[in-house]
């Protein structure tokens, strides 16, 4: 087995003291920045990890980065964001970060288990998950002065020109605009929406993909609304195409929503309606469903970005500034 990659060989490669190796690993923002790319070059050829627990004694720093876990609600959904924490497990370690997995139920339980985390020191940054307008979390964080990001945008404020935090994120509307490009070109121009009820971020953020690819065509469509709910939305889709009412395709704000269209289209003998989900599980690639994959491992990768820099491995943040305090990631269509 070949020996480890040392502080001492790093500086060799990278023409510096050994000294300014460690300043770039602990304290990167005091290292010129020609200086810290070439030893973060020699880092990455070598392949070379700090040891964590010495650099906590020496920086007084846990590198652990606190994440709360979702309770486990089975069926469909919940595979995003499992995906995500794995991914960012990994990138986290690749770091020379580890990740704290917690729990808690609701919004104020969350905060009282990050406070306990941070007043033990036993994490340097959080990574939260599910935003929403009025989210209590991104306040008491920001007041406290905590690192994080969040995957979810700081609803209800200008998110890029005056961002309150940074965060990160998957571009819905992209999703769902592509989604309904293709809906109207391989099924016609009666493409249906199916969200959730009104005042979800994320589910109106979807729902404008939509409105503006049917608008672009000069097409319209019908707006379907249903809980996050299989049978709900089988019900409300099954109303909608014994009716009146055109539909020669359906953009779903997730894969439940599509599958509950899918059956509901099934049942009464309508193969030709094509039903688009949004999320990409398992379930909807086993039922043939076309769906908008978020590419968690992606969003994963620019959390960690905006909490540590491109190469960093200290929690060192930037301040939010317009138009560099987020990642945006843009979502792809799969096509079956």
């Amino acid at each position: 087995m070949s020996k480890a990659p040392t502080v001492d060989d790093v500086a060799r490669v990278a023409g510096v003291s050994r000294q300014t190796v460690s300043n770039v690993v602990n304290s990167p923002a005091i290292v010129r920045e020609a200086t810290r790319e070439r030893v973060e070059r020699a880092i990455t050829e070598l392949g070379y990890r700090p040891h964590a627990a010495a650099r906590q004694l020496r920086t007084r720093r846990s590198s652990t980065i606190g994440v709360h876990l979702d309770p486990y609600a089975g069926g469909i959904s919940g595979v995003v964001l499992d995906r995500f924490v794995h991914a960012l497990t990994e990138r986290a370690t690749e770091r020379g970060m580890r990740l704290l997995v917690f729990a808690a139920r609701t919004p104020n339980q969350e905060i009282e288990r990050m406070a306990d985390l941070l007043d033990g020191g036993e994490v340097d940054a959080v990574v939260i998950t599910g935003t929403f307008h009025g989210d209590p979390r991104t306040d008491w964080l920001s007041q406290r002065g905590v690192p994080f990001v969040s995957f979810g945008r700081p609803w209800g404020v200008d998110d890029v020109a005056e961002p309150a935090h940074l965060w990160v994120d998957v571009d819905g509307a992209a999703g769902t605009r592509a989604a309904t490009i293709h809906a109207l070109r391989a099924a016609g121009r009666d493409v249906a929406f199916l969200g959730w009820p009104e005042g979800s971020g994320t589910g109106d953020d979807r729902e404008r993909g939509w409105r503006e690819a049917m608008r672009d065509a000069g097409a319209t469509g019908i707006r379907l609304s249903a809980e996050e709910n299989v049978s709900a939305a089988r019900t409300v889709v099954a109303r909608a195409l014994d009716g009146d009412d055109e539909v020669s395709a359906i953009v779903a704000a997730s894969d439940v929503l599509a599958i509950g269209a899918q059956l509901a289209a099934s049942s009464l003998g309508r193969a030709d309606v094509r039903v688009y989900g949004f999320d990409n599980t398992p379930a909807a690639e086993a039922l043939g469903i076309s769906s908008v994959e978020q590419l968690p491992e992606r969003v994963a990768a620019g959390a960690l970005e905006l909490l540590m820099g491109p190469t960093g491995s200290v929690v060192a943040p930037q301040e939010p500034a317009a138009g560099s305090a987020h990642v945006l990631v843009e979502p792809r269509l799969i096509v079956r």
